[in-house]
């Protein structure tokens, strides 16, 4: 892995760490962060990233405290507290 990555992997990490303690600015920060790292070097989040980030608002979603998470059939429905939806699929 190159540095832009290993700093990605490491604001994925603050950014869930901020998120837990209860500094949801701080958080939104650190994705903001690595989203333009990525943008900038041609690279992909990594799938736990972007599951656990909101594409509209970019915060850093926990279950249960800022994020809604339903199962529906064939795909799981996860629902920020601005209301932005979004769905992956399962099997």
């Amino acid at each position: 892995m190159g540095i832009a990555a290993d700093r990605i992997d490491r604001l994925g990490v603050l950014a869930r760490e901020a998120a837990r303690e209860g500094d949801a600015e701080r958080a939104r920060e650190y994705v903001r962060l690595a989203r333009r790292l990525a943008e900038r070097n041609r690279l992909t989040l990594p799938r736990e990233f972007r599951r656990f980030t909101c594409d509209a608002c970019d915060a850093y979603l926990i279950p249960g405290r800022n994020a809604r998470v339903r199962t529906r059939s064939g795909h799981v429905v996860v629902t920020c507290d601005c209301g932005h939806q979004a769905r992956y699929p399962y099997e």
